[in-house]
């Protein structure tokens, strides 16, 4: 398996979010030397430290090993905690898009004006002082995959963010990460209104594939933000978030995908471990539903096992808190990967789906993830085992700068 298979290509625009998003935290929260001390840090680099030290400097990791080899300056600030970890990882939320209060002004996920719309920027409606993002990084995550939800075919596109900032420019690291699509029940629409059933599905898809494929052909053809969207994902720029739980919708991604040579992402995917070979096959990762995700309808077969077997057939997956329609506030993907504990996965397997293999899912191994010499000071810290639900955590730093150090 090549992990840079999926990762997301940065373009200037890219680059651009993230020089300006740098520029304005650094300026509002000075960048400190601190010094981490942990009992046990889990680096998710191939070893566990016992009583470590993490040095960071100007943002990034500069030094991380045993105390007794890792000098502490006497300029630095120290922190010190039970355990600590890389900074959590949401690899698919709603997050910043939809709100706690759960009313009209601050549900921005959805718009259900039009079963396909590749063209609306997720950027466009993240709210960076939502409470739901300051709240989830009370619980040690620090960058979430987010944007428009699993409810139209083609529903807009996600992006990849800090949990810091005061507006977006501030949080965004990835202003167009994924393009979301859902192949179910969700998004079917009733009373002749397309799509109403899965083969209309698949043939809207298709057809907007083949316009994207030949978009840009005609130099004097207007321009037209849904097909330029779309031909990001047919020149392979980008690739498809395709929520599909049931067995005969997943089949139907990976069938579009393979006729399209494109690259997609699988979502949700309740009924995953009905098709292990068929997605292995295929080379496509898996961000899994919640652990705790309810059964019913086209989730009926989710298993809390299902974890386990994806590992076991050697298919990368991460952990997302998700997205419900009826549920106000939002999952913790710390707590939906403790469970995996109890289904099958050691401890550090779990921590793996909301640390490191989240990264490499979404493109960002490279800077976030792990505890690595020259990666972003992206830390997690608590007071006991992160999993424990009594467990709280005690401190979180991004890009090197402590966002909080409360008690939950």
């Amino acid at each position: 398996m090549n992990s840079k298979r999926f990762r997301v290509h940065s373009s200037k625009c890219n680059a651009l979010f993230l020089v300006i998003g740098l520029i304005a935290f650094v300026s509002s929260s000075a960048i400190a030397q601190v010094a981490v001390r942990g009992e046990k840090i889990y680096t998710m680099e191939g070893g566990v430290i016992n009583n470590g030290v993490i040095l960071t400097n100007n943002g990034r990791i500069e030094a991380v090993g045993p105390a007794s080899s890792v000098r502490i300056p006497s300029n630095y600030k120290v922190v010190a905690a039970k355990v600590v970890t890389p900074g959590l990882i949401d690899a698919h939320t709603v997050i910043g898009l939809a709100g706690y209060l759960n009313q009209p002004h601050d549900q921005m996920q959805v718009e259900e004006s039009s079963p396909m719309q590749p063209d609306l920027r997720a950027i466009d409606a993240y709210n960076a002082r939502e409470e739901l993002v300051k709240w989830v990084r009370g619980f040690g995550v620090t960058t979430i995959h987010t944007g428009h939800a699993p409810a139209a075919l083609i529903s807009g596109q996600t992006m990849i963010a800090k949990t810091v900032g005061d507006n977006v420019d501030e949080a965004t690291v990835v202003p167009a990460a994924m393009i979301s699509v859902t192949i179910g029940q969700r998004s079917m629409n009733s009373g002749g209104k397309p799509p109403g059933t899965s083969a209309k599905q698949a043939a809207m898809l298709r057809e907007m594939l083949i316009k994207a494929s030949n978009y840009g052909k005609k130099e004097d053809a207007p321009r037209d933000l849904k097909l330029e969207m779309m031909k990001k994902v047919i020149d392979r720029e980008i690739p498809l978030l395709v929520t599909a739980h049931r067995s005969v919708d997943i089949m139907t991604a990976l069938r579009i995908a393979e006729e399209f040579n494109i690259e997609i992402v699988l979502d949700g995917a309740s009924d995953a471990h009905m098709l292990l070979s068929e997605i292995k096959a295929s080379g496509f990762p898996v961000i899994l539903h919640p652990t705790m995700y309810r059964a019913g309808g086209e989730t009926e077969n989710l298993s809390m096992e299902t974890a386990k077997k994806l590992r076991e057939a050697g298919i990368p997956f991460a952990l997302q808190s998700g997205y419900e329609t009826y549920v106000p506030k939002t999952r913790v993907v710390l707590f939906e990967a403790g469970q995996l504990v109890a289904y099958g996965l050691s401890f550090e397997q779990a921590l793996a789906t909301v640390t490191i293999d989240a990264a490499r899912i979404i493109g960002m191994d490279e800077r976030i993830g792990s505890i690595k010499v020259g990666k972003e000071a992206d830390i997690a810290m608590y007071d006991g085992d992160p999993f424990e639900y009594v467990t709280h955590c005690t401190g979180t730093m991004i890009g090197g700068v402590m966002v909080s150090e409360s008690v939950n």
